[in-house]
């Protein structure tokens, strides 16, 4: 039997807005294996990126139930649910949120300190060495190009050796060459940890690596398809 990494029972989202409240997700329930490489795909609004920041205990369903590794994270309070991420969960954000004060080494140094690992800067540099940024371990976010920090972004998340790594739009604000360059490294990392990854993305020829695809569309899952690996285990 397959072991489940995330499982969301019944989810909905509703958030206030200026007319009232919207309903962002609606009666969403859906499985990822572990070791899946799940693609969130759909038209801009189709609630997508809310379904990665609920996966991540970022956003807080309004009903339904999520659970990580066996955890409830809507049981969770905020201290709780800070915690779980930092030992479990990667996240990578299209915008890269990088701390402008720090440089790339501190940056990716940073969760492994606050998790108390001795060997933070040690480890944060093994990451900068595996996504090629060795070289720029000591320069700001303001001294780098935008791919060079998505690059920064990739070794923070992977730094702690996350089981969970999720991913907004990885490739969203990078041309072509640096998208790729990410696409490359970011299923990289994830054969370095073994980690179950789940991403946002627009770009098809991204999607096209998953090996399941999702389709939201007005809050809702459309068609969705079967894992790889489900299908691989029905064969044997």
């Amino acid at each position: 039997m397959t072991d489940t990494v995330l499982s969301l029972s019944d989810v909905t989202l509703t958030l206030s807005g200026n007319a009232g409240p919207v309903e962002i997700l609606h009666d969403i329930t859906l499985d990822v294996p572990r070791g899946e490489t799940l693609g969130l795909v759909g038209p801009s609004g189709s609630g997508k990126s809310s379904l990665l920041m609920l996966m991540g205990g970022l956003e807080r369903a309004s009903s339904g139930e999520v659970h990580a590794l066996g955890q409830d994270l809507t049981a969770m309070n905020e201290d709780q649910l800070a915690r779980f991420r930092r030992d479990h969960m990667g996240v990578v954000f299209q915008s890269f949120h990088l701390i402008p004060t720090m440089t790339a080494l501190e940056n990716v140094a940073t969760p492994l300190e606050l998790a108390d690992k001795r060997d933070a800067f040690d480890r944060a540099m093994e990451e900068l060495q595996a996504v090629g940024l060795e070289s720029r371990a000591h320069h700001y976010p303001a001294q780098m190009s935008g791919g060079e920090q998505q690059r920064v972004a990739l070794a923070r998340a992977s730094a702690p050796r996350p089981e969970i790594l999720l991913a907004d739009e990885p490739t969203g604000n990078l041309d072509g060459t640096n998208g790729q360059a990410i696409m490359d490294m970011l299923f990289g990392l994830r054969d370095r940890h073994g980690a179950t990854l789940v991403m946002v993305t627009h770009a098809t020829e991204l999607a096209a690596l998953c090996d399941r695809i999702v389709t939201l569309r007005d809050g809702r899952i459309d068609h969705p398809t079967p894992s790889k690996n489900t299908a691989e285990e029905a064969a044997e």
